[in-house]
This record gives C-alpha cells, sequence and structure tokens, in this order.
C-alpha cells in the first residue's frame, strides 16, 4: 500500500494535484488532494475523493462489443483483432464511396489529458478526415475575453489570498470548481475579503456569498454596463490607468452614459439598489479580484458578456493591483509545441471543419452543416457522449439512427452513444494510463502516470488511435511511440524539461510574473492596449457565427438582445446548470451521486408555481419548439420569475420518456465562431 502523485482528468478548471492510495496492482483506494500543491492544497471534491467507485464499478467496459441486430439493442462480445478491423474496413469503406470527409473523428473533454483527447486529430489529420469546430463548451467565453485582454490568460488565482473583494461570476465554483471556494474562504478568514457572487439562480456558492446578485440569463451584459456607468458618474474611473493601458475610454464613458442602474434592472432584474451597491464596492476597492466562469458560454451573447463583465477591471484599475484585475483561464501561459500529440505537421488546412454542438444537424445530413461536402457516413467516438450531452437532442438522435452511419464509440462505460454504435472498445481510466495535463484554472503542468494495470480488456485512446492508425494506412511518427515518450517529446520541445523531470517534480508551477499576468508591460493586442471596442471579425473561422454574425455584434460593451427571450406562449427562460454530483454525464454511473442528487427536477419560483398550481414535488412538462421534457418540480425563491434552473445532465433514461434535457436545448451557432447556447432557451411548462 503506497501513495502516487496523479491530477484529475475531469472537464474542470481546477485540474487538481491529487496523491492516490494504491493497495494493489490492479485496485485503488483512498484519492485525496495534494497538500503541497499550492492551489490544490489538500482540497478535492467528492466526486473525486470516491474515484475507487467509479475506477472498479462492475458495470465498466471490459471487452469490445459488436452490435447484433437493430441498433440499441444487443451486443456480442468480439475480439480486439476483429473490433478493429471491422473499424478500419468501415472507415475505409466510406472513404472509398465518398471521400476521406466523409469519416468524423469526434470527440471532447472526457479527459483532459493531452495525449488522450487530442491524440484523436493525429489521426484525422493524417487522414485528412472531416476537423472538428469544438464549440460545446469554452468558444463563445474564450472569444469574449481575448477581445478585451488579446490573450487568454489573467491573474494567479492564489492571489485571491491578497484581495479585498473577490467577485465570482458565472460559475456556481462551490459545484464545478472546488477550489475556487477554498481560496475565497481562506481570504475572508485571514483578511475579511468580501464575496461577491453574480449568477442566475441562489446556488451553493451564492449561499456563501456576502452580496449575491441574481441576474436573468443572458442579462450580464447589462449588469456590466450599469456598473461602469456607475464607476465613471461617481468618480471611481482610474483616469491614469485608463489613459496609459485602453483604447477607447472617454469613448466608452459616453457611450455608457445611457446605461443605467434603473435601464439595467429593466433587463437584468437586479434591483437599482444592488447595482449601486456592487459598483460602490468594486470602485472603492480596486483590490477587487474577478472570476469570470463558464457560465458566459452558455448564452447566445455569451461573448458580448464576458467582454461586458471583463472590462470593469479595466475601468477601475484593477489590474495595478496585486489580488486585483480579472482570472478566466489560462490556456495561453503553456506554449505547448502540439505537433506530435495533434499531428499539426501533417494538417490540411483545406479540410471542412465540422461544428461539434451542431451534430445532429450534420448526422441528418443539413447542408449548411455539412460545409456544402459529403454526408458523414463513419465515426470514432471518444471522451464524449454526444447521444445525451448534446444541444438539440432529438435531432441527435435521429441522426444516429441512421442505419447507412457507422459507429465506433470507445468508453468506459455503456453510455447512451455507446447503445446506439456498431463497435464498442472498452477503454482505460486515468490511472491507468500516461498522460500530460495542463491546468486551465490555475497555473500547474502535471504528468499524470499509469498507476494500475487496466481491468479486462481496456485499452487507451492513444493505443487505439495507432492500432487503427495501421490499419487505414495513416502515416505520422507519432503512431509509433508511447504515450509517454510523445509526453517527454512535448515537455521538451515546449522548454519544460522531460517527464522523468517532471515525474519527480510531480507538477510545474507554470505562473508568469506578476507583470505579465497583470499585463503591466501592455495587454495581448498589438497596440499593448485593453480594448473596450472589441473587434468581432478577428476571430476565425467566422463562417460558424450566425446570420450576420460578427457584422452585428456591438463594439462597445452593452446588452445584445440576441437570446430566447420569453414569448406568451414559452413565458419562461430555461438554465440547464451543471449538478453538484455529476460532471457533464460522468459520475451518473456511480450509486452515490445518483443517490445524492436523487432525480431530475426543475426549480421554479413558488409565485410561479402558484399562479400555475404546481405543487412542489408535483410531475411537470417543459416543452418548447425543440421537444418536450418531464420531470419533478422543485419550488425555489432563490430565482427570478419566469426564470427556470434544472441542475443536469442526467441520463435520458432517469427522464420518463427516454429523453434528456436537452432536447429543449438548441445547437445555433453563437457569434462571432459558433458555441451552443445551453442556458439559453424558452419554454413552457404544465402540470403533468
Amino acid at each position: 500500500m503506497s501513495f502516487h502523485h496523479s491530477a484529475c482528468p475531469h472537464d474542470c478548471p481546477s485540474t487538481c494535484a491529487l496523491e492516490v492510495e494504491k493497495l494493489d496492482a490492479r485496485t485503488i483506494g483512498r484519492v485525496r488532494g495534494a497538500r503541497d500543491n499550492s492551489y490544490t492544497a489538500g482540497v478535492i471534491c467528492s466526486k473525486v475523493t470516491r474515484y475507487a467507485e467509479r475506477i472498479h464499478h462492475p458495470a465498466r467496459l471490459m471487452t469490445p462489443l459488436k452490435r447484433r441486430g437493430a441498433r440499441g439493442g444487443e451486443f456480442m462480445p468480439i475480439s480486439w483483432d476483429a473490433a478493429l478491423d471491422e473499424v478500419a474496413e468501415a472507415f475505409l469503406r466510406a472513404e472509398q464511396r465518398h471521400g476521406a470527409e466523409a469519416v468524423w473523428p469526434y470527440f471532447y473533454a472526457g479527459t483532459m489529458g493531452l495525449v488522450m483527447r487530442d491524440g484523436i486529430n493525429r489521426l484525422r489529420h493524417a487522414k485528412r478526415y472531416s476537423g472538428q469546430h469544438s464549440t460545446i463548451c469554452t468558444t463563445l467565453a474564450w472569444n469574449g475575453y481575448v477581445a478585451g485582454t488579446g490573450r487568454l490568460a489573467g491573474v494567479d488565482p492564489r492571489e485571491m489570498a491578497e484581495s479585498d473583494v473577490i467577485v465570482i461570476w458565472g460559475t456556481n465554483a462551490a459545484a464545478t470548481q472546488i477550489n475556487v471556494m477554498s481560496h475565497a474562504v481562506g481570504a475572508r478568514q485571514q483578511r475579511g475579503t468580501q464575496l461577491v457572487v453574480i449568477d442566475t439562480y441562489r446556488n451553493a456558492t451564492a449561499k456563501q456569498a456576502d452580496l449575491f446578485l441574481c441576474v436573468k440569463p443572458g442579462t450580464d451584459g447589462a449588469l456590466a454596463c450599469a456598473v461602469m456607468h456607475v464607476l465613471f458618474r461617481d468618480g471611481h474611473a482610474d483616469w491614469d490607468y485608463l489613459d496609459r493601458y485602453t483604447d477607447c475610454p472617454r469613448e466608452l464613458e459616453a457611450h455608457l452614459a445611457s446605461r443605467t442602474p434603473a435601464w439595467a434592472e429593466a433587463i437584468c432584474g437586479v434591483p437599482v439598489a444592488q447595482i449601486e451597491q456592487f459598483a460602490r464596492l468594486v470602485g472603492t476597492k480596486p483590490r477587487t479580484f474577478f472570476r469570470l466562469g463558464y457560465g458566459f458560454a452558455r448564452q447566445r451573447n455569451g461573448s458580448v458578456n464576458m467582454h461586458a463583465a471583463a472590462s470593469i477591471a479595466a475601468v477601475t484599475g484593477a489590474w495595478r493591483h496585486r489580488g486585483g484585475g480579472t482570472f478566466f483561464n489560462n490556456g495561453a501561459i503553456y506554449h505547448w509545441n502540439r505537433t506530435l500529440i495533434d499531428g499539426l505537421d501533417v494538417r490540411d488546412p483545406s479540410v471542412r471543419l465540422l461544428d461539434q454542438s451542431r451534430i445532429g444537424a450534420v448526422l441528418t445530413n443539413d447542408a449548411q452543416a455539412l460545409s456544402g461536402g459529403p454526408p458523414v457516413t463513419a465515426m470514432l467516438i471518444q471522451n464524449t457522449n454526444p447521444m445525451s450531452v448534446a444541444p438539440d437532442l432529438n435531432t441527435v438522435h435521429r441522426g444516429f439512427a441512421r442505419e447507412d452511419l457507422f459507429v465506433c464509440v470507445h468508453e468506459q462505460f455503456m453510455t447512451e452513444t455507446a447503445k446506439v454504435a456498431d463497435i464498442v472498445l472498452p477503454a482505460t481510466m486515468f490511472l491507468e494510463h500516461d498522460d500530460l495535463y495542463q491546468s486551465g484554472g490555475q497555473q500547474h503542468i502535471h504528468f499524470g502516470p499509469r498507476i494500475i494495470e487496466p481491468p479486462g480488456e481496456c485499452r487507451s485512446n492513444h493505443e487505439v488511435i495507432c492500432a487503427l492508425a495501421k490499419r487505414v494506412g495513416a502515416e505520422h511518427r507519432g503512431f509509433d511511440m508511447s504515450a509517454r515518450d510523445i509526453v517527454d517529446w512535448t515537455l521538451r520541445e515546449s522548454g519544460w524539461g522531460s517527464v522523468e523531470e517532471l515525474e519527480s517534480r510531480h507538477w510545474i508551477d507554470a505562473q508568469p510574473s506578476f507583470e505579465e499576468a497583470h499585463f503591466i508591460h501592455g495587454f495581448g493586442h498589438a497596440d499593448k492596449r485593453y480594448h473596450f471596442a472589441a473587434d468581432w471579425q478577428a476571430p476565425a473561422p467566422a463562417a460558424f457565427g450566425p446570420t450576420g454574425g460578427a457584422s452585428a455584434m456591438p463594439s462597445l460593451p452593452d446588452h445584445w438582445d440576441v437570446i430566447e427571450n420569453a414569448t406568451d406562449d414559452q413565458p419562461f427562460r430555461l438554465v440547464t446548470a451543471p449538478a453538484r454530483q455529476f460532471l457533464n454525464s460522468t459520475f451518473t454511473e456511480t450509486p452515490t451521486s445518483r443517490r445524492r442528487e436523487s432525480r431530475p427536477t426543475v426549480m421554479l419560483h413558488p409565485d410561479d408555481a402558484r399562479a400555475l398550481g404546481i405543487e412542489d414535488g408535483a410531475k411537470v412538462e417543459l416543452s418548447n419548439s425543440r421537444g418536450r421534457v418531464r420531470l419533478h418540480a422543485e419550488l425555489f425563491e432563490g430565482l427570478q420569475r419566469g426564470v427556470l434552473v434544472s441542475e443536469s445532465i442526467w441520463p435520458n433514461a432517469a427522464f420518463e420518456d427516454g429523453i434528456g434535457i436537452n432536447a429543449l436545448t438548441g445547437a445555433d451557432p453563437g457569434a462571432p465562431t459558433g458555441g451552443a447556447a445551453f442556458h439559453d432557451n424558452r419554454v413552457r411548462i404544465t402540470a403533468r
């Protein structure tokens, strides 16, 4: 029995440093946070502390399977060689009939390990299979943040210990980024730091706030503009900073003259008094840390909202101060050479990109979604469960029902997507293979070594990609290397030393200096200034924006009213927020998580419930033009009237009609470069 260092692989910005108890060659015991890692500091979420429950789950896939009979029906065991041969034959057949773009490797963030997540791109590029525009999570928020700063980086999150005010905006950190809360609570205890939370409902994070601002979904930009209006009006704008570091502060001040707190209240529902209180707080305490979250990526106007919220710190000059400024994601600090991981040296930029979020439209042969190219007739799916997590779920289900579509799913459990596959391959979990991790929500690089042997016949993503490459004639040196060798090459070529050095140190603290993190020598744009005037034409590929796209977006911070506003027929706005015990569709298979979440519910305000004759716990139906879902009502005062919140993602089978909450969410792309608006849906609710 011994403890080994690793890193949490799941789709969470924290990327916690772990200590994993190894009981024998195939068994783990306790999982705990690494106490000597300065960000994790011994704190991890309850889901991961129970990881033995998941990795040793009796329902794990152990052997390759082949569909027998109708899609979604029975499977029979098959050997690895036979399974891989069938997949390769299907891919080659699709290529012969329609060209290489008929094959679509599809993946996302079931693991955040760079080799196991992104190595599928090496096969894609070597064979010129259809590309993937990854829009299902981050795109809208990234574009909004970078429109201001010019770089996807920001203040060291450990500086929260020196903040006078911490603003957590657009993320339920207590459920999805526990370390943010541990650092914020530590600052409150040590120096009396005040915590402000801005979200669409009084969630677990909001319940710990000194000030909670409850906004209507998709209206954060209006709130941010009103706050900046007050800052200019009341003399809290740092004009020395604005003149030195920003592009057009006087134009912004004039633009915001009409964006009063009363104007914002009519849009976002936050009372004028609260807007004034919040503005006064950040205006008088420039050592304010804005922790902006992925909630901004869930709205059609999310890029504009993120840009507006991020702009507040530039108006106050918070960036000047240790413990002040803004943080969203640290993706730009790692400067990876990803040639071996992704196969960038064989990438053909002329190959079409298919929008990941529009998988339903792609698989139902929508000509626009297919970019005018051939139909997708073969897929390899790793690290994601689109039959549950993708938007516009009814269309997705219709697409996967096609008998002319060949699907291979490489998975750990028999997910909804695995159930509609032709071939299912058993996958390793993170403690059963080597991989490299970077932290989005902090600043560490981790090596995750293979600690235990895989159960049954499970193979890693890298092994599957390399085996398929040989069968379909794909050539790249990365296919002849081990995962550890690719990690080592990537580290060395990126300036981070060797894998042996990283393994011995456990992690690398990659945090840039204060001057770089706070943009003291200038922001990431060519003129070195923070941009209040956003150039929405700059990101690419612009083709993935909606009609009008970037040209229709407001340049200066504003409320951009392109959300799905309520109507007389569909008078409620639905937010599909993350559940505390699940992580997307991961952990929905573990008994403790299922028991603690109980059942799918929808929160609604008691006054709305009374008007509709709905009692607490009653069965209700949510519906819109995309679909309908039945679940149970939960009366809750911690949201605005006209807003519904369903914490998800439950498996489809947990719902009475066998279809999950994403039957109600849209897949139309948000500007400027696409992105799914999971929290931006109008619906009706009726008693059942």
